[in-house]
């Protein structure tokens, strides 16, 4: 079966969803048919990658893949990747173009010395090799490297546009779709078109994405299920409060961590006293570091609630 964040990644700017004030500069570089060095950021899976590749191919157009060279940084972090591979790619000619491109994905992860090594090769080549770096965190690179670049910051994606995007997926592999399902994707998924793909094939093993299906992949509890455990301990329910609760994490493989920063947002959801939220979620917080900490993730919890059920009754 063909993976389908690849089947489905746009091949031109044009497709590219929900990051129309990066695009619009883009194709603004390929009409004229040249582009500096550039710095793309932004959270994961919000396409980054895809407005790199989608770039080679309207600018070299068949003869992209010769011109354009992708490499991970967070896999080859080191100087010597920059000395060899890098500095290899970048001083051949390009064919059938005036320059070429490298792009560094997830380039936060080379090493200071690796970013030193690359802003000496972007100086040596930069009349035969573009760059185009990739990174979540713009102040992780170093900033003679910055300086060099025209940064372009990528938003997390709309809810709307990743659910419209998920359901012409769905149209197109003909899969029968829950209400509420491809929003329950988002809301597992951040507004990572990535993984919100990866988990709509992963449903679709019997043509059926369903709400349940959905969270049990992505590892997650029903939030109306967690919603019910955190009710019962305000209500002084602890006993059943901690059965359901250990009963989800049992049923669904989760960890202490997985329930508490899950918890978190379930919580700021909740129709309760914002005094009372307040001082929930820093109940979390707390509990959380003493998990961290190494203290037993069960007895924890079972604390959590009891803290709850106390401010419940405050």
């Amino acid at each position: 079966m063909e993976v389908w964040t690849e089947k489905y990644r746009p091949k031109k700017l044009s497709e590219v969803i929900g990051q129309k004030h990066v695009t619009s500069v883009l194709k603004k570089f390929v009409k004229e048919g040249t582009i500096p060095h550039l710095l793309f950021s932004g959270p994961a899976g919000v396409g980054k990658t895809t407005c790199a590749l989608a770039l080679a191919h309207e600018l070299f157009g068949k003869n992209w893949k010769q011109n354009f060279l992708e490499l991970n940084a967070s896999d080859d972090r080191g100087i010597d990747t920059i000395r060899s591979k890098v500095k290899d790619f970048a001083r051949t000619r390009p064919i059938g173009a005036g320059f070429k491109i490298i792009l560094l994905d997830e380039a936060d992860a080379l090493t200071r010395d690796a970013q030193q090594a690359l802003r000496r090769t972007m100086e040596n080549y930069s009349e035969t090799c573009r760059f185009i770096l990739d990174c979540n965190y713009v102040s992780k690179i170093i900033d003679p490297i910055q300086s060099r670049c025209a940064i372009l910051r990528f938003k997390p994606l709309e809810k709307e546009d990743v659910v419209e995007y998920l359901r012409e997926i769905a149209k197109k592999e003909k899969l029968k779709v829950e209400k509420n399902a491809l929003e329950a994707i988002y809301d597992v998924t951040k507004g990572d078109m990535r993984r919100a793909i990866n988990i709509l094939q992963a449903c679709s093993v019997d043509k059926e994405v369903t709400i349940k299906r959905v969270y049990s992949l992505a590892a997650l509890v029903d939030p109306k299920e967690l919603e019910k455990v955190i009710k019962d301990a305000l209500g002084f329910k602890i006993v059943q409060a901690r059965d359901r609760l250990f009963d989800l994490m049992v049923k669904h493989g989760l960890s202490g961590f997985d329930v508490v920063k899950q918890m978190v947002q379930v919580i700021w959801n909740m129709e309760i006293d914002d005094v009372k939220k307040v001082s929930m979620i820093d109940a979390v917080g707390e509990f959380e570091f003493r998990m961290v900490e190494g203290s037993d993730e069960y007895l924890q919890l079972e604390a959590l609630l009891a803290r709850f059920a106390k401010i419940g009754g405050e």
